[in-house]
């Protein structure tokens, strides 16, 4: 198992510059390697067995398993509302007598493993926009000051490019901050839209999956329908036709198992309640930034409470007499610069930024 994951410990390391918060690398990252795991993890027959294993008399097994799962196998919808083992033997398996109409057919478990494939590379998507667009402005800047340990001199040096740098292209960083907002927002949107092609794949149990999982533990043994069944169903049927000795169309019905869908079911509803959460928590921070567009007077107590060594007058004098995208420039580089470096950079640029507007 750690031969076949340890690889995506790449893409958890620790970062030592940050160009992002956290809610945009757990979308980005740990979503990511989470739904690249899980497909990884699906595949592996070694962890979860043979993906189908079907009982039928008089014909080869492997011919029959490989048939019934490139075919896609049913259960009887109303037979999941029966008693089992005195009505059915397995929830969802019954005589159909016939009636077609009566099925519903499982394809979607075969494509499982793509889809979280392609739901992991989707996720990933917003943090290489973002690299891609912000050219490693930060780490340029920080120039090595996360930690002060320098020689005065040089630490001086450093200081004095930041500050020019800031004074030079003061009010011409609002497309940074503008190019990260949108990516936070296309996080958003990822989420919100693989949520309903989720609910679309699953034939539209999905939504509703995780309540009724919740909602499973709280009903009476007698009454219990297991959700994760109805949409992973662990036991179904599958129809092999082929010519007898006289050329007769010949009718083998048999009963699969299917162990991979008790993976499934538990990826699920993994997956279910972590999107709910990151959902919530991407539609918070959306809101949030919208607040600090709409209201300049929020700025500089955001910029105190980040770093609570300047005083808040400082952070009022400066975010008054710079954009939206310098504020969030000073304050990406608050989390990547020694603290009483930050604080003497904070205080420079404001005497600066006032010499320069009595000038």
């Amino acid at each position: 198992m750690y031969k076949l994951l340890g690889g995506f410990a790449y893409y958890l390391r620790y970062q030592e510059i940050k160009t992002d918060c956290a809610i945009f690398r757990l979308h980005n990252l740990f979503t990511s390697v989470l739904l690249f795991a899980c497909s990884v993890i699906i595949t592996a027959t070694q962890f979860v067995g043979q993906p189908i294993q079907c009982l039928v008399d008089g014909l080869p097994k492997h011919v029959v398993n490989t048939y019934c799962w490139i075919s896609s196998t049913f259960t009887m919808p109303e037979a999941f509302r029966r008693q089992i083992g005195k009505e059915v033997p397995h929830p969802g398996v019954s005589n159909d007598f016939g009636d077609e109409s009566a099925q519903k057919y499982y394809t979607y478990y075969q494509w499982v493993c793509f889809v979280l494939f392609f739901q992991g590379l989707a996720c990933y998507v917003p943090n290489v926009l973002w690299h891609m667009s912000e050219g490693k402005l930060m780490q340029t800047l920080v120039m090595g000051l996360r930690l002060g340990i320098c020689d005065q001199s040089e630490k001086d040096g450093k200081k004095k490019v930041i500050l020019d740098y800031l004074m030079t292209h003061i009010k011409r960083h609002n497309s940074y901050v503008i190019r990260y907002w949108v990516c936070e927002a296309l996080c958003l949107i990822n989420i919100v839209v693989q949520l309903y092609l989720m609910n679309k794949f699953f034939d539209g149990e999905f939504f509703s999956y995780g309540w009724k999982v919740m909602d499973y533990s709280e009903v009476p043994q007698e009454d219990r329908i297991d959700p994760m069944v109805y949409v992973f169903p662990r036991v179904t049927k599958c129809t092999f036709h082929k010519y007898g000795p006289s050329g007769t169309i010949q009718k083998h019905d048999s009963m699969c198992i299917l162990p991979l869908n008790i993976v499934n079911e538990k990826t699920y509803i993994f997956i279910w309640f972590w999107f709910m959460i990151l959902a919530t928590l991407l539609t918070i921070l959306v809101i949030y930034r919208v607040t600090i567009l709409s209201f300049p007077k929020l700025r500089p107590r955001i910029l105190h409470a980040k770093n609570r060594g300047i005083p808040l007058e400082i952070c009022q004098a400066v975010t008054r007499k710079v954009d939206l995208g310098d504020w969030w420039i000073l304050l990406m580089l608050g989390s990547n610069i020694d603290p009483l470096i930050y604080r003497e950079i904070i205080s420079e640029l404001a005497k600066k930024i006032e010499t320069d507007s009595n000038n």
